[in-house]
């Protein structure tokens, strides 16, 4: 099996290109985020982001949620990953620095990021676009609410650039000038490299 995943900011158009491809092509199985459940369940437990332990049972959900995802990707001869398990781990160990907090995160859950690596991808292609260019493609796009946009642009998103783009197993497309169906064209060209890997 060959798993890979999609990686960038939010408004990249990591999901619409994966949404081109999977018209264009059958063989390649997508697995989108699937966190309805999670989120609903963080509602129904009323648990709170900014609290500690709770963050720790959030991001324990999160984990589990993607290691039933990656097992039944991992059904497929080839799955990529609208973000996958090391989207997971990102957040887990950064969104406390983003809002300038020192938490333990990685000893309470060191069982479960174990759990999650045996999830990471084969590689990762990570979308590139500059803030101004994920401004304006989030203004355009009105059939996502994304309240947590400006947050994570100013925030997270230097973290997440600086911690993927020193990973051997990434690879990055800057997309700042390219067309949706460009876009999708290469990824899907990068896809069909991996396999052939």
């Amino acid at each position: 099996m060959v798993n890979l995943s999609l990686q960038g900011s939010m408004a990249v158009g990591k999901t619409t290109a994966l949404r081109l491809i999977e018209k264009h092509d059958s063989t390649i199985h997508i697995s989108h985020e699937k966190n309805k459940q999670v989120v609903d369940e963080i509602r129904n437990r009323k648990l709170d982001k900014n609290r500690y332990n709770d963050y720790i049972e959030i991001q324990r959900l999160f984990i589990l949620n993607e290691v039933k995802r990656y097992q039944l990707a991992s059904q497929y001869n080839c799955s990529i990953m609208d973000f996958g398990a090391e989207e997971i781990e990102f957040y887990t160990l950064n969104y406390p620095k983003a809002i300038g907090i020192d938490w333990e995160v990685a000893k309470p859950l060191e069982t479960e990021l174990q759990l999650l690596k045996r999830c990471f991808p084969k590689r990762i292609l990570y979308l590139n676009a500059a803030n101004e260019t994920l401004v304006e493609r989030k203004k355009r796009d009105i059939s996502r609410n994304r309240e947590f946009f400006d947050f994570y642009v100013q925030k997270l998103l230097p973290l997440k650039r600086e911690w993927f783009f020193n990973q051997d197993v990434v690879d990055v497309i800057e997309v700042d000038s390219k067309s949706e169906r460009e876009v999708s064209d290469s990824v899907y060209e990068w896809i069909g490299i991996q396999m052939n890997k």
